[in-house]
């Protein structure tokens, strides 16, 4: 009895040289696809549209995009005169979630029409970036979908 208490464990069997292939591959950070961050959440990417509404022929100086999904700091898009608009493209937006965002057409929030709607303003931050509407104040928003 005494000898079992103090005596070596026994070695562990051998092992199979082969291991076994999990049924979810584990992820590797430095090989993780670009629609993954190092913590696994999916991220989405969204390009950001602006052209002049018809009738309108005065450019504006600035176009911008903000929104919760870079806390609202205002991003300047790209003026691309070949196809008469403005663009840009934000990565390593946190996917499967609802974001508000707002244009602004020189400091002035604007309608996007490729927004999935509008919702209304939580908090003073989204209070600054508003249209006026029938409803009220709101701010447009989009869903970020991931695979």
């Amino acid at each position: 009895m005494f000898q079992k208490l103090f005596s070596r464990p026994a070695a562990p069997p051998a092992r199979h040289p082969f291991r076994a292939t999990p049924l979810v591959p584990e992820r590797d950070a430095s090989h993780q696809p670009d629609n993954h961050r190092q913590n696994n959440k999916p991220v989405f990417s969204k390009v950001f549209r602006y052209r002049l509404p018809e009738g309108k022929s005065h450019e504006p100086k600035t176009v911008e995009v903000a929104g919760t999904f870079n806390h609202w700091q205002k991003v300047p898009l790209i003026h691309n005169g070949k196809l008469d608009g403005w663009h840009v493209t934000i990565h390593h937006i946190p996917g499967n979630r609802t974001h508000h965002y707002m244009l602004l057409i020189d400091g002035e929030a604007a309608l996007d029409n490729a927004c999935d709607g509008l919702a209304a303003p939580h908090g003073p931050v989204e209070e600054e970036f508003v249209l006026n509407t029938e409803k009220g104040p709101r701010v447009l928003m989009f869903f970020a979908q991931t695979k």
